[in-house]
């Protein structure tokens, strides 16, 4: 899966305008990132990369490169 894939998973996870995000852009800096969306993102990864992640992977995360280098340790 490349890496744009991967990025509009998750702006559909997270309701984002297509193209909206970037490796670059800041978990806190999106508005939709709570506690909701941290359970999508664990739904996410486990239906489409077949691998769980836990709640306090999930707080290390600071920016959108994060969740993408889990994807790609996940499924390169």
């Amino acid at each position: 899966m490349d890496l744009q894939t991967k990025l509009n998973l998750l702006e559909d996870m997270l309701e984002a305008d297509q193209g909206s995000l970037e490796v670059t852009t800041s978990l806190d800096s999106l508005p939709d990132w709570d506690s909701v969306a941290a359970i999508s993102l664990i739904a996410l990864v486990d239906e489409h990369f077949d691998k769980r992640i836990t709640g306090s992977m999930i707080k290390e995360f600071k920016t959108v490169q994060d969740i993408i280098n889990i994807m790609r340790a996940i499924n390169p």
